[in-house]
């Protein structure tokens, strides 16, 4: 009778299917000569087509913290791609290097959409997305890029931009289709008054959909748990917050449940 039992049981687990799990499949594409390394991050649980978020990094790159942002994209039901705004998933672990990556794109207005538009592409075409529901969010300097992009008319439903390097946000013509969500930190010594003000005066004058949410005790780059290690290592002005993150998530999926699904 042990016997039996143990072939039975061996046989429904046989016969069950493999566990869902988020999975992450490395993607190689390209802008223009350029070979960008990017990763798309789905929950296969579910086989129906979903909405899509595009991921941008911060200048380090792609780091741990832009992949757990994929992820956590992935476990409420998204189709996450974390794109490579430098080629090749080059990243830094030292302000000079991540300054020079950053700078080497940063510069080129037209590279940064390009870029962003190539990552887009690939989001779009993926079997799990459906191609009619494509956000995007930013962190730092792909907050930047995010905000960027919206404004240049960029095919999205909304943006969500986390502690956005306002420095490198431009300018463009024409009205602003996609919805805006920016999460500032209200002590960041990064984004001055005058630039908030630009940006708010600029996102009205393009009759943009515009929420902007200040943290009060908040500095740069406070949701990446990582932060507050390489500020002290270097001398920057940044730092985790965790309460912040959790508020400013808690934000975030909000925004993208009433834009995106």
């Amino acid at each position: 009778m042990r016997n039996v039992l143990a072939g039975v049981t061996l046989a429904l687990a046989l016969s069950a299917p493999a566990s869902a799990a988020i999975q992450e499949e490395a993607v190689t594409y390209k802008d223009g000569d350029t070979v960008m390394k990017g990763v798309v991050v789905y929950d296969d649980a579910s086989k129906a087509k979903r909405p899509g978020i595009v991921v941008v990094h911060e200048w380090w790159g792609i780091t741990k913290h832009t992949r757990a942002e994929a992820r956590r994209f992935a476990q409420q039901g998204y189709t996450a791609f974390v794109a490579d705004m430098y080629g090749d998933a080059k990243s830094a672990d030292n302000p000079m290097d991540a300054g020079t990556l950053m700078n080497s794109v940063m510069g080129n207005p037209a590279a940064v959409l390009r870029r962003f538009n190539a990552a887009r592409e690939q989001l779009a075409k993926h079997p799990s997305v459906d191609a009619r529901r494509i956000g995007a969010s930013g962190y730092c300097m792909g907050g930047a890029v995010v905000l960027s992009a919206a404004r240049a008319g960029a095919d999205l439903a909304g943006v969500a931009a986390f502690h956005p390097s306002l420095g490198g946000y431009r300018t463009a013509q024409g009205p602003v289709k996609a919805k805006v969500l920016v999460l500032n930190g209200a002590d960041d010594p990064f984004n001055k008054p005058e630039q908030i003000a630009a940006l708010k005066q600029d996102l009205a004058a393009a009759k943009a959909d515009l929420k902007f949410v200040d943290y009060p005790g908040a500095v740069h780059a406070f949701t990446n748990p990582e932060a507050t290690e390489k500020g002290k290592q270097f001398k920057l002005p940044i730092a985790y917050n965790a309460e912040v993150d959790r508020q400013s998530k808690a934000e975030a999926t909000a925004f993208f449940g009433s834009v995106l699904k």
